[in-house]
């Protein structure tokens, strides 16, 4: 059967990918003139093209988006927001899901992408986490917008869980941030990603819901840099155990 769907898969593949590029440079322009805004005012314009594009991306490549929330919640409040990592497509994901200025931690390579690279090293904190001094610096800013009242968002596990079990260990640097800054952190759960656009490889990208799950803040009022241990394993028991109550389909898979 899978043979006979691939004349069909590849028709799909090619309609998106062309899709996503041709969305992309319909709003370059807007891009453009938002980045003179600078990297306060200026981004927060280009976050809100972002989610433009990910939402008519995502309508018209036949994924409708459901936001839930286990609590009441609140997009104007500054969090650092973390979620799980599987795949490519994540970056569309998080943009759908909220819905207001804030600020992804990204990986600097990405930045060298033609054009694409043009949104992004704007739009987002980028970092070489090979690179001591680069690190350092990522993390000021992305402390500075906090106190500007903008809330980012950290992926903890830093690469994609290419495992059968629930995440991969967190890094400590969105906890250390919180702690620093008495910012609460907002887990957040990607439940479709492993279907919509498997880890392996772009051209897995299929059509379906997609699902982020807005679970309870963690505050972090009283904790000092020592206790960064128990904030991390606090936040990965609640993330994990939601994961498996929403039976996400990579576990044990």
């Amino acid at each position: 059967m899978k043979y006979l769907l691939f004349p069909f898969r590849f028709v799909y593949v090619i309609y998106t990918l062309v899709l996503f590029v041709a969305i992309m440079f319909l709003l370059l322009p807007f891009f453009i003139i938002a980045s003179w805004g600078g990297p306060v005012r200026g981004a927060n314009y280009m976050i809100r093209l972002c989610t433009l594009w990910a939402d008519c991306w995502m309508f018209l490549a036949g994924m409708p988006h459901r936001n839930i929330f286990e609590v009441p919640h609140s997009f104007e409040k500054p969090y650092i927001y973390v979620a799980n990592h599987l795949s490519y497509i994540d970056a569309v994901f998080l943009v759908k899901a909220i819905r207001k200025n804030f600020r992804p931690l990204g990986r600097a390579e990405t930045a060298r992408v033609p054009i694409f690279g043009f949104v992004y090293s704007r739009a987002i904190v980028t970092v070489d986490r090979s690179d001591p001094k680069n690190r350092a610096a990522s993390v000021s800013r992305l402390k500075a917008l906090l106190r500007k009242g903008v809330s980012i968002f950290v992926f903890p596990e830093g690469t994609f869980n290419m495992t059968p079990a629930p995440l991969k260990s967190f890094y400590d640097g969105a906890f250390r941030i919180a702690i620093e800054t008495g910012t609460p952190i907002k887990p957040l759960l990607f439940l479709d990603s492993y279907h919509r656009m498997h880890y392996s490889h772009p051209a897995s990208i299929t059509p379906g819901r997609s699902r982020a799950v807005f679970l309870e803040e963690i505050k972090v009022d009283g904790y000092t840099i020592e206790q960064l241990p128990q904030l991390k394993a606090k936040v990965m028991e609640l993330m994990e155990k939601k994961l498996k109550e929403y039976k996400a389909a990579w576990i044990n898979s």
